[in-house]
């Protein structure tokens, strides 16, 4: 018996589904760190949140010299 055209594109899409998770190769991870850069390499981030992300940063306070910076400077190079 010759199966039904629905029943045969519902078999055909599982074959198919089946076949794609088959491709995918497992990945393993040796730290979080390495979990999380790969992860942002698939990601792309909206520009609008970039932007937004860019902005508040920048309205960040900037960190102050420690005291014995301040007291001691750097003395250039080039005298």
């Amino acid at each position: 018996m010759n199966p039904t055209p629905q029943k045969l594109q519902q078999q055909q899409k599982q074959e198919s589904t089946e076949q794609a998770g088959a491709q995918r190769t497992a990945r393993e991870f040796s730290s979080p760190e390495e979990i999380l850069r790969h992860d942002a390499e698939q990601i792309e981030v909206p520009a609008a949140l970039a932007h937004r992300v860019a902005e508040s940063i920048a309205r960040e306070p900037r960190v102050s010299r420690s005291w014995w910076q301040r007291w001691f400077p750097r003395r250039s190079a080039n005298p």
